[in-house]
């Protein structure tokens, strides 16, 4: 018998994302709004920072006007989706208002510590941060080209990564360890990115 599993939205996240820090149009196949991954939540922070979702026969889209910006002001509890913490506080310096992030005290005990590699490389590029036990909360600004250190964690180089669709000057520290769980990442990202006109 044959059965369809659908595409892992841990992986998918990094590209709805960079609908919401580049603006524009991204479909990732195969991928339904009705998900039972926990990652599905991470949509609905995206859409509360002004991100349209429309659900298409063969994938999901993610829309942002250009003009509309990205919303920022929240607070998001990730506990139940953490593993898109990193995603979000790649964005989190291009948006309107600051992004606080709570209910994560965990993540300092996964691949590495990764509230400590938030605040350490949004710091490298010049972006204020406020550390708690269990979160942090990041304030808007302009990030700085500056070197990201993975600290050998696949999830950090992913989601930094994506700054560097804005930033130039964004230096990928052991980029290869993204080979954990999606080994042409930087492919694909390449591929997805918007081109200059």
């Amino acid at each position: 018998a044959a059965y369809g599993v659908e595409p892992d939205l841990s992986g998918a996240a990094y590209f709805f994302a960079l609908a919401a820090l580049c603006g524009g149009r991204v479909k990732v196949q195969g991928v339904s709004n009705a998900s039972i991954q926990g990652d599905i939540r991470f949509l609905k922070v995206l859409q509360h920072m002004g991100v349209r979702f429309y659900q298409e026969d063969d994938g999901l889209v993610a829309e942002r006007f250009p003009q509309d910006g990205l919303k920022g002001g929240i607070t998001v509890d990730m506990n139940a989706f953490s593993d898109q913490a990193l995603t979000l506080a790649a964005l989190a310096p291009f948006a309107s208002g600051p992004v606080k992030i709570v209910n994560v005290a965990h993540i300092r005990h996964q691949e590495c510590d990764r509230i400590q590699a938030i605040v350490v490389n949004l710091k490298a590029m010049g972006i204020k941060v406020d550390e708690a036990a269990d979160g942090v909360t990041i304030h808007p600004g302009q990030p700085q080209s500056a070197t990201v250190r993975t600290f050998g964690d696949h999830r950090v180089a992913m989601a930094f990564g994506l700054v560097g669709l804005k930033v130039a000057g964004i230096v990928i520290d052991d980029a290869d360890c993204v080979a954990k769980t999606f080994a042409d990442y930087w492919s694909v990202l390449d591929r997805a990115r918007p081109k200059a006109a």
